[in-house]
């Protein structure tokens, strides 16, 4: 509920109260202060994805795109992840979201992608320079810490601006469930980046010509494919969980700040905590059964994408079955339990 002045508190509602305790729009004045202010949220949002463009063009982004041979393997490499953001989609009970959108929210997880490759660089370099002042050995500890301070909370919080962007105030985005299926998208824009400039690196470490085309690329970004087709859901899971909350907040105004950080709070743990632990988890799964690599790597994917994305499942099956009971003639939404807290048995 929006708070009121003392002032307009009291009022009968037959006194003018404009400009005193209450304001809209009716001067030529107030109309060129909305138009401003209108100006300025739109030239915020214009000047915040050209310098992602910009960033994406300088880290080799859009060429990692447009080579045939790496976006064939991106291609591949980003099916995982377009089947899971599919299948939030068709989760959504409420009205289908515009293909426009979708596309649109996509392309902009795309370009914030690069914010945080930046961001992740500098702040990398701020801790191994701070880390060599005082002669401290970083390690695994290390890494660790740069996972949960820097990594997960930074890419979930780009992501979330993918949505927050356009999408958020659209108004297709209309119900707590959208936030999930934009959160989606956004994560699968996200994720078809990284996995292009990781194809390229690998291939361009292996000494190849990505420029060059011909089967042998193919051939030999076949193994790094993988691995980022495995790495992609992850993505989606995240931002999906994040989004899910940022639509909570922009129907629950009141509280939306909280909500938004508590979003990022849960997605950005569950990321930095796959990336500690997926090396170590990959090498015991593999001593255990004696898997390789990549095979052991793929267990642990699926196991821990599983359980996080069962956490997400949930989440949406408990926004449609309350959904289908509050536009039932039956028993009302509110006759439904709370949630339990996040994790708790």
């Amino acid at each position: 509920m929006d708070q009121q002045d003392p002032v307009e508190q009291a009022s009968d509602g037959s006194d003018d109260l404009y400009d005193i305790a209450t304001w809209e729009e009716r001067t030529s004045v107030d109309g060129l202060a909305v138009a401003l202010y209108r100006l300025l949220v739109a030239s915020t949002r214009v000047v915040v994805i050209l310098a992602a463009l910009l960033i994406l063009v300088g880290i080799g982004g859009l060429s990692a795109l447009t080579d045939p041979q790496v976006g064939a393997l991106t291609l591949l490499s980003a099916l995982p992840a377009l089947a899971l953001a599919g299948y939030v989609y068709y989760s959504d009970v409420t009205q289908n979201e515009p293909l426009s959108m979708l596309v649109v929210t996509f392309l902009l997880g795309v370009l914030t992608a690069t914010f945080a490759a930046i961001l992740n660089s500098l702040l990398s370099n701020v801790g191994q320079t701070i880390a060599g002042e005082f002669q401290l050995a970083l390690g695994f500890l290390g890494s660790v810490v740069f996972y949960f301070l820097v990594v997960g909370p930074v890419e979930e919080t780009v992501k979330l601006l993918a949505v927050r962007l356009y999408a958020y105030s659209h108004d297709s985005f209309n119900a707590v469930i959208d936030g999930a299926v934009y959160g989606a998208m956004a994560g699968l824009g996200f994720a078809t980046i990284e996995n292009a400039l990781y194809i390229t690196r690998n291939l361009s470490s292996s000494g190849l010509d990505v420029g060059s085309g011909g089967v042998g690329i193919i051939a030999a970004g076949g193994t790094i494919t993988a691995v980022r087709a495995l790495a992609g859901p992850g993505h989606v899971i995240y931002s999906a969980i994040a989004g899910y909350y940022l639509g909570l907040a922009k129907f629950n105004k009141e509280n939306a700040g909280p909500i938004v950080i508590k979003g990022l709070i849960l997605a950005a743990l569950v990321h930095a905590t796959y990336n500690s632990t997926v090396g170590l988890g990959s090498t015991v799964i593999a001593g255990i059964t004696g898997l390789g690599g990549l095979a052991a790597f793929l267990v642990y994917v699926i196991i821990y994408d599983g359980v996080f994305g069962l956490y997400l499942i949930g989440k949406l099956r408990r926004y449609s079955q309350a959904y289908h009971s509050a536009h039932a003639s039956g028993p009302s939404a509110a006759s439904f339990s709370s949630e339990q807290t996040e994790f708790e048995d």
